[in-house]
């Protein structure tokens, strides 16, 4: 029985290109296993979108003296460009700035109010008196007043992760240069103290799927510290305006409504398709499975703030948004939240150049190689490091070597010497049937590593199973055997194809761009995957350009290879390219520029 899996991933700002350090972070481990489950045949729904909102958006406007509005665009459109080159999936990857959203989150932010989870509170916040307005969080700088840190926000210290009072804030000075001065401010509160058991209870529930990274930072917080409640408005003039009457010149939250969108996203994809209910599957399912996937620095939003939001909300969101009661969200299944990548053993810094940026990775290397590296090389447990020497070893000795030239050799052999038919064979020998076992028991083991999202030591997998091919290869010789028995060396060109056209779905949900293009060599006519396609949608908030995928419907191809001997083959070509040494020298020069 198919199983309904939601596939969440971080919204990225509209306010900085997307690295290496994001893509294995989030995006691609995201991906590969909803390809997976595609191919497993359950109904997968992915999604995300740029957050639009929040002050680093408009501090990149400010830098770059344009309208925010004009730089979030920019910025989505490099998104969908490097998504589509890349591969990424996504069923829908939209943005926060649709009227949709801001009905979901206006939505959310009802239900959470009439269940009584919402207060307002008169604080001190920092003003500018020459520019006439409370400044955003990220506008002011100081020193933390708990860890000593340089560089705090007035809310919150990134070194040591806690909420900051901005009155207590040590030395706060304005991005802007603006003189500042503290002023009172009304804000609406969510009483997080209120969910506090209920969060705790769900974690301790799901403590045998999260990583022992992911609980450090929230159950084990949460026992420590408490949850305490968090301001969910802000002063600002760019984001979801507050739908309470008085409160005009405040809009929710980033931090609040941005999560939010995991939602909005499902709700929008069903609207698209016709099926406006269809959101409900994954939404308000007990059996459904929801995964997200973010990095480390987002954990504790996604697994204690987020399931309070869907914990207060619940019921009565329901009730306003869909008509129906008695029935609740459904909250994480899991969240393989991964860790840092580095560069070349240091911190990947943007403002720095220090870094490997997507969309410029994709202009001279092709996108299995990227994924395949960012795949061996994820963070899964620990940060990594993206050393350019090693990508080259590994796309050579690896993807080169190992299985593109296996698949190579063997499709081209059989080409030349059967006519382009895949060989009828004898009756399989023992060392044929092991190897085929061999290959076979991998969906089984493999498949169960991407369900538990430990997606490097499933490629690895994967890989060795590879090798083993080329051992049985290397033993049969069938280069050799053509020359004095070409039935049996018939017999295992069949088998080491049989293996071939399994391996290459195993590969598939990691580099599906070449088990794509292997799957045609081998005379498929049905494609492994469906197909990415962008499509410009307008409402009231103006023109957006979301990115689609259209599944293929012939799914639940998770499975070893039933190939027939006699089946028409197309005339093979290599799947990767081999990188010259040199090439890791010219990269750490472009570093450095």
């Amino acid at each position: 029985m198919s199983k309904n899996i939601l596939i969440a991933i971080a919204w990225p700002y509209a306010n900085a290109e997307i690295h290496v350090g994001n893509i294995t972070g989030s995006y691609l481990p995201g991906d590969i296993v909803a390809r997976y489950h595609r191919l497993k045949g359950n109904n997968v729904l992915m999604v995300s979108g740029t957050d639009s909102h929040g002050t680093p958006v408009t501090l990149r406007a400010d830098a770059e003296g344009k309208p925010v509005e004009e730089v979030y665009k920019a910025y989505h459109d490099g998104f969908l460009e490097l998504f589509q080159g890349l591969g990424i999936s996504y069923d829908l990857f939209t943005t926060t700035h649709t009227e949709n959203h801001f009905k979901v989150a206006q939505s959310i932010f009802q239900a959470l109010k009439d269940n009584s989870f919402l207060y307002t509170e008169i604080r001190p916040q920092w003003y500018s008196p020459s520019a006439g307005k409370f400044l955003p969080d990220r506008y002011v700088e100081g020193t933390c007043y708990l860890c000593g840190a340089e560089g705090a926000r007035s809310d919150q210290c990134d070194n040591c992760g806690n909420v900051l009072e901005p009155e207590k804030l040590i030395d706060p000075r304005a991005k802007t240069g603006d003189a500042l001065e503290l002023r009172d401010t009304e804000h609406f509160y969510l009483d997080l103290s209120k969910l506090e058991p209920d969060v705790a209870d769900f974690l301790r529930e799901r403590q045998h799927y999260l990583r022992d990274t992911v609980l450090g930072e929230s159950l084990r917080k949460i026992e420590s510290e408490g949850l305490k409640p968090r301001p969910i408005t802000r002063d600002l003039d760019w984001g979801i305006p507050v739908p309470v009457e008085g409160w005009e010149g405040k809009c929710l939250y980033v931090w609040f409504e941005a999560v939010i969108g995991y939602l909005s996203a499902a709700i929008e994809w069903a609207a698209a398709n016709g099926e406006p209910p269809a959101w409900e599957e994954w939404w308000v399912n007990p059996d459904a499975q929801a995964f997200y996937f973010i990095g480390k620095d987002n954990i504790f939003f996604h697994t204690a703030l987020w399931p309070a939001e869907l914990m207060g909300a619940g019921e009565r969101f329901i009730e306003i948004f869909a008509k129906e009661t008695g029935k609740t969200l459904t909250l994480p299944y899991d969240v393989p939240a991964n860790q840092f990548m580095n560069l070349e053993k240091k911190k990947i810094s943007g403002s720095k150049n220090w870094a490997v940026w997507g969309r410029d990775a994709l202009t001279r290397y092709d996108p299995d190689a990227l994924r395949y590296y960012l795949t061996i090389n994820m963070p899964e447990s620990r940060d990594t490091d993206w050393d350019w020497d090693e990508f080259i070893a590994r796309n050579n000795n690896e993807l080169v070597a190992t299985w593109g030239n296996l698949a190579n050799r063997v499709l081209s052999f059989t080409d030349r010497n059967w006519d382009g038919l895949v060989p009828t064979p004898n009756e399989l020998r023992p060392a044929d049937e092991e190897i085929l076992a061999s290959i076979e028991a991998g969906f089984t083991d493999i498949g169960k590593l991407i369900e538990e999202v430990k997606l490097r030591a499933a490629l690895n997998e994967a890989m060795r199973l590879a090798q083993e091919v080329n051992k049985y290869l290397d033993a049969a010789a069938p280069w050799f055997e053509i020359k004095t028995d070409k039935d049996a060396a018939g017999t295992t060109l069949y088998t080491a194809l049989r293996a071939i056209d399994s391996l290459k779905v195993l590969f598939a949900p990691f580099i599906p761009f070449s088990s794509e293009q292997l799957h045609t060599y081998f005379g498929y006519l049905q494609p492994l995957f469906g197909e990415q396609y962008t499509e410009t949608r307008a409402d009231d908030l103006g023109e957006h350009t979301v990115l689609r995928y259209r599944a293929d419907k012939a799914c639940g191809r998770w499975q070893p290879s039933q190939l027939e001997g006699g089946q028409a083959l197309q005339e093979p070509g290599p799947l990767f390219k081999k990188l010259e040494p040199a090439v890791a020298d010219q990269e750490r020069a472009r570093l450095e520029k």
